[in-house]
């Protein structure tokens, strides 16, 4: 008898930034080893090996829900994207890849430059056993809410700190 697979989970979330551009938000994401600075289940997050800024780099991060190894597969500063896959991990993820892209708005601020910026969760993953699809998007989506919100206010306390605002 033929064992069923079960088909991949995909899915995406996006979070639109209004006051940052994609140059100020694409620093946050390129340091790949600062997720325990982005989101409050993340207690840890360090390199493992490899190089900074550099596909091959594995952060190690522990946290509220277990710990997860991670591999940076693509940077591309240029287009302020990149993706990484999970290696190891104690909670259930099972060939998980994400792509992260900053997106620049449509809509043009004074200086004639992005006034704004999106960004964008992609991923592909086996089923994770003891939830729906619909809520690992709405986890990816909430993580990445509360992550667009700490950047953003991130910048403004820069700013302010200034008296850029």
């Amino acid at each position: 008898m033929a064992e069923e697979t079960q088909p991949k989970w995909k899915g995406k979330a996006m979070a639109v930034l209004k006051r940052s551009t994609p140059d100020q938000i694409w620093p946050f994401l390129e340091e790949f080893c600062n997720l325990d600075r982005l989101l409050p289940d993340i207690h840890t997050c360090y390199r493992v090996e490899g190089s900074a800024g550099q596909p091959g780099l594995v952060r190690h991060c522990i946290g509220k829900f277990g710990w997860v190894n991670e591999k940076l597969l693509t940077i591309d500063p240029t287009n302020w994207s990149l993706s990484y896959q999970v290696l190891e991990n104690n909670f259930g993820l099972n060939n998980y890849v994400a792509t992260l892209k900053v997106l620049p708005t449509a809509k043009l601020g004074d200086d004639g430059k992005p006034a704004g910026c999106e960004i964008e969760w992609s991923f592909i993953t086996d089923p994770v056993q003891g939830m729906t699809l619909e809520d690992f998007v709405s986890y990816i989506d909430n993580s990445l809410q509360f992550m667009a919100n700490k950047m953003e206010d991130a910048l403004n306390a820069q700013m302010q700190r200034f008296g850029m605002s």
